[in-house]
């Protein structure tokens, strides 16, 4: 390659380099297979090596015969049952020798003019019985310079070379269609027929009209080999003068130049693709954990709204005894029950049984109630969420398991897509309202006693608000003996009933704020335990999800730009190149 280039053709021989080393580095950095890797790394080793001309085509095609005719010696064995069985590379020589090299090439060369700045490569049939043959095939392609593509006259373009062509297409090969055996067509109408066919069909899988050469591979043997008579009806001619000017030094130098590009290019576009396709799962990942995220925030928003109505419930009964307490005080202080004042139990215990009374077993029965919406509102989420989740894998199975499988991006997502479906669908079929109700009254039942000062977490909730009301009870009694035992006491009862009534609404009041704070609080933090324990359980997939997404958003970026730029590059050797 560095042999009598002109500097125009080391810039370009350079900037290729530099192209195609951070098309290497991109592809490592986003997980293209090993194959692939080898292959781009193989085509860019190329450009240090000779010309590589390669011959493909179905077996009984004639391709060897073709190679045997190029030359103009039988090198290549031939016959009408397939004879190349292995990849055959053919090199300048002294003299003819054979070389197995370790790769499964076999090694051949000979002292023929054309061979001294082009290598040869004949291959299996792409329709080999033996499928290994075609595997070797496919695999030598990308690291050809041009292709040859060898047809027969009498089954020209079969559906095997279709499949074939399009996968040379792919690695963005110039191809040459050679229809070899025309001497077995009758007619130059044949010929023409036959001809149109190819480039019909050819045109529309390559996109673009092909160079294609009828001949016949057998006559120009001949001629070349003692019969000269025959090599107008060969037409191979045309064909030689075309490879001849083909493959001058500049147009060599473009070829060369070209095969690791078109590979690159290739290889950028397929996995352009792959991120592309990455991405659009990923979205819809993230539109499921955005629905997720919703769904939470609307279910806190339900929650509160639903809470805040049956904690009404809860402060309505405790209201309720505080009009009971305002109605006592006027039933009970006033002259003509002077007496009974002075019997402090029992004013403390008719204040027990008129205020108090079965406000405390309510409570106790609301915020049971309260508990119960609770338990089943978060069970409900768990359920949601896991039904979304199932559908979403349900959804995209097929697809997930159909995408190429590099690197360990779908195994990862996978595995914690499964950890977070497996945790929800865990939470719901191991879900015990009876005990999930039971720790939630715990908490509740401490909260309220530490807010009422009643020291009995070990209590029902009812009596701690018994113990509490009592307590407010037996400050009001306190103060109305106090009152009574005074001097003056029965000059001033109403004023006094003013105050105890007071004391009353205060004390209640407190009482009141104290245990729905301690409730609300409570009720609070079960609910913020319960986004978190969904948070949790699907945080680690929504970090995948996001870091991945950013991953692949660049990957897309660029493997784009380098696929378009080499592209451009390619699109530049339309230009002439000079040599020296």
């Amino acid at each position: 390659m560095h042999r009598l280039l002109s500097s125009e053709a080391e810039q370009q021989l350079t900037r290729a380099r530099e192209l195609l080393a951070s098309l290497r580095d991109a592809l490592v950095r986003f997980g293209a297979s090993t194959a692939d890797e080898a292959t781009l790394a193989r085509s860019i080793r190329q450009l240090d090596e000779f010309f590589l001309l390669v011959v493909v085509g179905e077996f009984n095609a004639g391709k060897s015969a073709f190679i045997n005719a190029l030359l103009g010696q039988p090198v290549l064995q031939e016959g009408v049952t397939p004879t190349t069985d292995r990849i055959h590379l053919l090199a300048h020589g002294a003299t003819t020798t054979r070389h197995l090299g370790d790769d499964g090439v076999e090694m051949l060369t000979a002292d023929v003019d054309v061979l001294r700045d082009v290598h040869i490569v004949d291959t299996p049939g792409t329709n080999a019985i033996i499928r290994e043959h075609e595997r070797l095939t496919s695999e030598f392609v990308p690291r050809s310079d041009l292709v040859l593509f060898v047809t027969s006259a009498d089954r020209p373009f079969t559906e095997t070379e279709r499949a074939f062509l399009q996968l040379i297409r792919d690695w963005g090969k110039k191809i040459v269609i050679v229809i070899n055996k025309v001497d077995i067509l009758q007619q130059e109408t044949d010929v023409q027929e036959v001809v149109s066919f190819v480039r019909e069909h050819a045109t529309r899988l390559l996109g673009v009209s092909p160079d294609i050469f009828p001949v016949s591979a057998r006559l120009a043997m001949q001629a070349k080999r003692g019969n000269p008579s025959v090599w107008t009806a060969s037409r191979f001619e045309a064909l030689e003068r075309f490879l001849r000017d083909t493959l001058d030094e500049t147009a060599r130098f473009q070829l060369k130049l070209a095969n690791p590009l078109g590979v690159g290019q290739a290889l950028a576009g397929r996995y352009a693709s792959i991120a592309s396709e990455r991405l659009t799962l990923l979205h819809d990942d993230l539109e499921l954990l955005d629905t997720i995220d919703r769904q939470i925030a609307a279910y806190r928003i339900d929650l509160t709204r639903g809470f805040e109505a049956r904690m009404s419930a809860v402060e309505k009964v405790l209201l309720e005894m505080e009009r009971r307490g305002h109605q006592y005080f006027e039933d009970t202080l006033r002259l003509g029950r002077v007496m009974d004042l002075l019997n402090r139990s029992r004013v403390q215990k008719e204040f027990e049984d008129r205020v108090v009374g079965n406000a405390a077993q309510e409570i106790e029965r609301k915020v049971a109630e309260l508990i119960d919406w609770l338990i089943d509102q978060d069970f409900r989420e768990w359920q949601a969420i896991t039904a979304r989740l199932t559908e979403r894998q349900q959804k995209h199975e097929s697809r997930m398991l159909g995408a190429p499988d590099i690197g360990s991006f779908h195994s990862d997502r996978a595995r914690l897509m499964e950890s977070v479906g497996k945790e929800a669908q865990r939470v719901v079929d191991s879900y015990d309202q009876q005990r999930e109700a039971a720790s939630i009254a715990d908490q509740a039942r401490t909260a309220v006693a530490a807010a009422a000062a009643a020291g009995g977490a070990a209590l029902g909730l009812g009596t701690i608000i018994t113990a509490a009301a009592t307590t407010v009870a037996a400050d009001v009694t306190g103060i109305l003996l106090a009152s009574v035992v005074a001097a003056i006491g029965f000059l001033i009862i109403p004023a006094k009933r003013r105050r105890a009534k007071a004391d009353l609404d205060e004390k209640i009041s407190a009482l009141r704020r104290k245990l729905a704070d301690a409730l609300r609080r409570e009720f609070q933090r079960a609910q913020e335990r319960s986004a978190e324990r969904v948070a949790s359980a699907v945080a680690p997939y929504t970090r995948f999800v996001k870091s991945e997404e950013e991953r692949w958003t660049d990957a897309v970026a660029q493997l784009t730009s380098l696929r378009d730029r080499t592209a451009a590059f390619l699109a530049d050797f339309k230009q002439p190149v000079s040599s020296r």
